[in-house]
């Protein structure tokens, strides 16, 4: 199967600085994949992110990749075969979704627990029962501490410059740990969109070589992969990976300062959206965001200061970053694609005001569910938050804070 994609390249100057390309989602991580030309890449279908293996597949039967493909018969198979792979010294990645990601439950926490800096393009999907294969983050929020660094992408092009930049946050030598890039099924997995592409050299170099320390095949430095690990050592090696999580975060700066360099896009834990004067703020990730920031341009022209705090590292999990930026605010709602069925709110929630509790910030803050299943979110809904917002304030009275949006109720 070939693609039949349109490309064509921006010079600045004479010199090529970048190609542009009209990509879904799921090309866009394809894509890059082949440019960061894994060893080993192991998959099972699942929608919505089949696609991502089946393009790949595509590169790799043309020759444009070197990489080894193993198709596997399910999920845990694939997670299986991407540790050993990466154990043996392999750079590896993987993609799934959902009930995928359910069946490597085990190996999920064996790949974060060995300190393997495995990659994976998660594309969010509501996890079973009932069957349903649209978006919403239940499957995200369902490994959310399983140690893995978690990186979500609003559009097609974060999607695929989280993907540029992960191996070289995974496997810095004071991260070791394995990174998912989360994007929404359908939403921007399945939607196309004009993006910039780094060209392959320039992409070669941004990531560059896999020199692992310490793997399997080097027979000048045998180790053991996976003991049985006791009393006496599980709780110092559980912290040396909670150790790892905090480093992470200035690597995750780093290297997003490097690439913007390369590219002049810039990231970081957190992005600000007309957030300098907000009263009245939305605090969401992945695609969300981009209908939030339309709501607040059209509520900004009203007069009502409304702003958007888009959360694109979940984790490690930028506490004291999201408490700065809320700490002015009049209000606050959270909004969660997955709900925690704890009675009390969604799981962005729980974490958003524990980290302002924790940084002693006190903003009146609500849990809004929505969008679950795949059940659209528009402007107007979006809106409807921001009117809530400015209710509590006037009103001095929060009332229930666990909501949902968008939800049908039974008279």
């Amino acid at each position: 199967m070939k693609q039949n994609i349109c490309l064509f390249k921006i010079k600045k100057g004479g010199n090529e600085m970048s190609i542009r390309e009209r990509l879904s989602g799921n090309e866009a991580a394809a894509i890059a994949m082949k440019q960061i030309n894994p060893d080993v890449v192991a998959a099972f279908p699942i929608t919505p992110s089949t696609e991502i293996p089946q393009y790949f597949s595509t590169f790799v039967a043309n020759g444009d990749v070197d990489t080894e493909f193993v198709a596997v018969e399910s999920e845990h198979s694939a997670m299986s075969a991407t540790i050993g792979a990466e154990a043996a010294g392999a750079r590896a990645m993987t993609a799934t979704s959902a009930n995928g990601m359910s069946l490597m439950w085990e190996m999920i926490y064996i790949a974060s627990s060995l300190r393997l800096p495995i990659v994976m393009s998660l594309v969010n999907r509501a996890v079973s029962g009932p069957l349903n294969i649209h978006n919403d983050h239940s499957d995200a929020m369902g490994v959310r501490d399983a140690g893995w660094i978690m990186l979500f992408s609003e559009n097609n092009q974060e999607a695929y410059d989280n993907l540029i930049m992960a191996h070289r946050i995974a496997e810095n030598k004071n991260v070791k740990l394995p990174l998912m890039v989360c994007q929404d099924g359908f939403i921007t997995s399945h939607s196309i969109e004009n993006i910039e592409l780094i060209e392959d050299d320039k992409v070669k170099t941004f990531v560059g070589e896999y020199k692992p320390d310490e793997y399997l095949l080097n027979k000048d430095n045998p180790i053991a992969v996976g003991p049985l690990d006791l009393q006496a050592y599980l709780f110092e090696h559980k912290a040396q990976q909670a150790e790892a999580m905090k480093k992470a975060k200035q690597v995750i700066l780093d290297v997003a300062k490097d690439f913007e360099k390369a590219t002049g896009r810039k990231y970081g834990f957190i992005e600000e959206y007309r957030m300098q004067d907000a009263e009245y703020v939305i605090v969401c990730m992945n695609s969300t965001a981009g209908t939030a920031k339309f709501t607040a341009d059209k509520l900004r022209e009203k007069g009502i200061k409304a702003g958007v705090l888009k959360i694109r590292v979940f984790r490690p999990f930028p506490a004291e970053e999201i408490a700065k930026s809320l700490s002015k605010a009049k209000a606050v709602a959270v909004l969660d694609k997955a709900d925690g069925l704890n009675a009390v709110g969604g799981p962005l929630f729980t974490e958003v005001t524990s980290g302002m509790y924790t940084n002693d910030v006190h903003v009146p803050t609500l849990s809004y569910i929505y969008g679950i299943g795949g059940r659209d979110t528009k402007s107007d809904d979006i809106e409807k938050v921001y009117i809530d917002l400015q209710e509590i304030v006037k009103s001095g009275n929060v009332g229930n804070p666990y909501r949902y949006l968008g939800l049908r109720r039974e008279d």
